[in-house]
């Protein structure tokens, strides 16, 4: 009898015992689910908005990204577009950019970049491994090392923050590139629901080796490879991008026939918005992490050349080659008009603007300045008036 009440005792112990280690691993499941869920809760919350601010640049590229108290700057226009870019990046009241990005080394790209490294102060500078010899180029190495700093050559899928938005780096993939374009570095940015798409020239052998790699590439905003080139933007990396609307970064009647007609069709078939600073000037995209505005009306389709046959960056273009059976209008080539065709104008043999005062500072940046008239330089790829002796006469 006594055996049995022993025996009875001890089971029940055992019960009781089993029953609170059941409650426990209940309990530490219970709070696993309720950490985790704090952890992917945090990963979506978002303070604040997102601006991207496509900076009109003319035929040249410039992107600033502000988030929060953070700030980063893609590209920085043409040796030209220097003043424009500083001035345009101290008015949003930004002293220090924590990140730069020089996409690659076109002078449409890092030609006001030096100007920006000089003139704020600078968290990190992103360039990929391509060199040239040009003086653009080496102004902006010097410009680093005057910094005391070194540029980072990107890593495929390094990530980095933005304030709370997230900077993945999905391209250049290697170095060994017959195009320069191909080193271009892509960035897709995340913020919340909203994502963007930034491909610098990128063409469309870089296009498929980020598609080869199965890398998430979806986005909202796509900023248009190349200027809107046909060498870009290929079908397929389109159809996985899948935006709701493309930014095309493109000056007025410039000589590449830019944006191409393919380009712009393939954009047209999808109902893809395009929002261009030929059209629509300096064009900015809020986020407030679930929906997206634009400070601008929605752009046309228009294209300015085929971009069949040639280089795109090759050849100047016309409008004579437009079809006249496509739905899609050419683009016209505008020319200002101007009372004094024969006033004595400078530019640079690469540069896009024309200069009325040959002490210009932005033309100090150059070795070989040009003479011609106005009327010369209008009908010529120096069409642009520069910003800061042209600009308002």
């Amino acid at each position: 009898m006594k055996n049995m009440k022993k025996n009875l005792i001890s089971l029940l112990i055992l019960m009781l015992m089993f029953s609170l280690i059941g409650c426990s691993s209940i309990s530490e499941k219970n709070t696993t689910t309720v950490l985790a869920s704090k952890v992917e809760s945090k990963q979506n919350v978002t303070k604040g908005n997102l601006k991207v601010h496509f900076i009109n640049v003319g035929q040249a590229d410039s992107i600033l990204i502000e988030q929060g108290s953070s700030s980063m700057l893609i590209d920085a226009g043409n040796n030209e577009d220097a003043n424009t870019v500083k001035n345009y990046i101290a008015e949003q009241g930004i002293t220090k950019l924590d990140y730069i990005v020089g996409t690659h080394p076109h002078e449409d790209h890092i030609g006001g970049m030096d100007y920006v490294i000089n003139s704020f102060e600078v968290g990190k500078i992103y360039m990929p491994r391509a060199t040239s010899n040009t003086k653009t180029f080496e102004d902006v190495v010097s410009a680093i090392k005057a910094k005391g700093m070194k540029a980072t050559v990107p890593k495929v899928l390094e990530t980095f923050k933005v304030g709370d938005a997230t900077a993945t780096i999905l391209a250049p993939s290697s170095g060994d590139y017959k195009d320069i374009n191909n080193t271009s570095i892509v960035i897709r940015l995340t913020f919340g629901n909203n994502s963007f798409m930034f491909d610098g020239d990128a063409e469309d052998i870089s296009e498929k080796e980020i598609i080869s790699k199965k890398f998430d590439i979806s986005a909202d905003v796509l900023k248009v490879g190349h200027h809107g080139s046909n060498s870009s933007s290929s079908q397929e990396f389109l159809d996985k991008v899948n935006p709701k609307y493309a930014v095309i970064s493109v000056g007025i009647g410039n000589s590449y026939g830019h944006p191409h007609k393919t380009t712009m069709e393939k954009l047209k078939e999808k109902n893809i918005k395009v929002y261009r600073t030929d059209e629509n000037g300096t064009i900015i995209a809020t986020s407030d992490g679930k929906n997206i505005t634009f400070n601008t009306k929605v752009g046309s389709y228009n294209f300015a050349g085929t971009g069949s046959g040639v280089s795109s960056d090759s050849v100047p273009s016309t409008n004579k080659s437009s079809s006249a059976n496509t739905s899609i209008s050419p683009q016209p080539i505008t020319v200002p008009k101007v009372s004094n065709i024969s006033k004595t104008v400078y530019y640079t043999p690469k540069g896009k603007s024309y200069h009325y005062d040959k002490s210009c500072s932005t033309l100090s940046r150059s070795n070989t300045i040009l003479t011609g008239t106005l009327g010369d330089a209008l009908s010529s790829s120096h069409n642009d008036p520069c910003n800061v002796c042209a600009g308002g006469k």
